[in-house]
């Protein structure tokens, strides 16, 4: 089975793009060429700034999914490797702080 990745890319306009292939090589390459996505063709050029590496596209889709509702300054902390970060973050724990 293929590996999977799932990334997160800065585009021109300072928005985040979060996506999942099996060839981060060749993606990245789409994207720049304007082929990637609809967001980021509008948007060039791009930037790589975050990618994790799964055993299979399956668990990278799932992890693009779960990062793509996340808000920027969550995202940021993951790019920026503050893992710490996370849980304050988190819609569920400001909500659990609330009652």
């Amino acid at each position: 089975m293929k590996k999977g990745y799932m990334y997160i890319l800065l585009c021109s306009d300072g928005s985040y793009y979060t996506g999942s292939t099996i060839d981060l090589e060749l993606r990245l390459l789409h994207h720049q060429k304007g082929e990637g996505s609809n967001h980021t063709a509008k948007r060039l050029p791009v930037k790589l700034l975050y990618c994790e590496e799964y055993d299979n596209i399956a668990d990278a889709f799932y992890r693009e999914k779960q990062v793509q509702r996340w808000s920027r300054k969550k995202k940021e902390a993951l790019i920026n490797g503050e893992p710490h970060l996370l849980p304050p973050l988190s819609k569920a724990h400001r909500d659990l702080k609330n009652i």
